[in-house]
């Protein structure tokens, strides 16, 4: 297959790459060669800014192309004017933020949508970016009826992750001690290792699949519980878990999802927040590795990073010490 990569240096795109050119494809990576540059000597590189260089793109034929950083629909619309009959098949990575309502556990492909009043901004904030995703899924699926997939992960986790949103719980339970974990054990979680996600996105690619998939898991229950003690177990740790409520949390004004990771208190609208239905992506290939094993890739590559590098999510050692002993101070009370 001749494939056209837009991104491809990082994360998501870096294992898409990767797993791609092992299979034997014919791979193009167009961006702007920010990241990782020496990567990827067997691909062909086109360096430019997909906002002003799409003309770069003229001329060309790929039997697919998968997008891993569209983040408004004029970015799509451009590459589609560059090339454009000479596309076979285009995916657009999404994002189950593009869904407005998660009140509702086991919402499918079907939930309601997030909308915008201006459909030309294109300054991405927290409280618009699903909106433009799926501004962006609606321009992929009607410049290529027939030949679009639009796939929405939720977490995406594993190695190379530098956001930190999952890979604070194994390092910080790799270090031992008493750990501060948020809410209740059962609070359900979903996450998809970035290497299952990316194995699973080219053979729909290869396959020519199309439509909407929503794309996290596992394909069974998972609870904080669960994810906390694999931590534990896959590094051989002595740590201990505290358990501490949201009402006290909240009241420490402790921030959710990105000072404690994968926390999101309880609450009526975000019931079903981790209980995305995701059995049409299940039923069509998607599978899942052992947690302990992406547990052991974050920790494997974690111990590769610069010893100085600031974490961008998760709770700062002197916080946490505090916050565990105003706990144990009110329990005693």
């Amino acid at each position: 297959m001749n494939l056209l990569i837009i991104g491809g240096s990082i994360f998501l795109g870096k294992h898409l790459t990767q797993q791609a050119i092992a299979r034997g494809h014919s791979v193009t990576l167009f961006n702007r060669g920010i990241h990782n540059p020496d990567l990827f000597p067997e691909a062909e590189k086109i360096k430019g800014d997909r906002n002003s260089d799409c003309s770069l793109l003229a001329g060309r034929t790929w039997d697919a192309v998968i997008d891993t950083c569209g983040s408004f629909p004029r970015q799509i619309q451009m590459v589609m004017d560059a090339v454009g009959g000479n596309i076979g098949h285009y995916t657009f990575i999404s994002s189950i933020s593009a869904f407005s309502d998660f009140s509702k556990p086991g919402m499918d492909e079907t939930g309601p949508v997030g909308t915008l009043e201006d459909e030309t901004v294109e300054e991405v904030t927290f409280e618009n970016y699903g909106s433009l995703k799926v501004l962006c899924e609606r321009a992929v699926a009607e410049a290529m009826p027939g030949r679009a997939l639009n796939i929405r992960p939720g977490l995406i986790v594993g190695r190379d992750d530098w956001s930190d949103r999952f890979s604070y719980w194994p390092r910080r339970i790799a270090g031992g001690g008493e750990v501060l974990v948020p809410g209740k054990p059962e609070a359900p979680v979903q996450i998809v290792d970035v290497e299952d996600l990316a194995t699973w996105t080219l053979t729909m690619a290869e396959q020519k699949k199309t439509g909407l998939y929503s794309a996290t898991g596992p394909d069974h229950e998972l609870t904080m519980a669960d994810v906390v003690e694999a931590c534990k177990n896959a590094s051989g740790s002595d740590a201990t878990f505290t358990w501490i409520p949201d009402d006290f949390l909240l009241a420490e004004q402790v921030g959710q999802w990105m000072e404690l990771p994968l926390w999101i208190a309880e609450d009526p609208a975000m019931a079903g927040f981790s209980q995305v239905d995701c059995r049409r992506a299940i039923g069509d290939g998607l599978r899942f590795r052992p947690l302990a094993q992406t547990v052991r890739a974050v920790l494997e590559w974690s111990a590769t990073l610069p010893p100085d590098r600031q974490p961008r999510a998760g709770m700062a050692a002197k916080r946490e010490s505090e916050l565990l002993a105003k706990w144990h101070q009110v329990k005693a009370e």
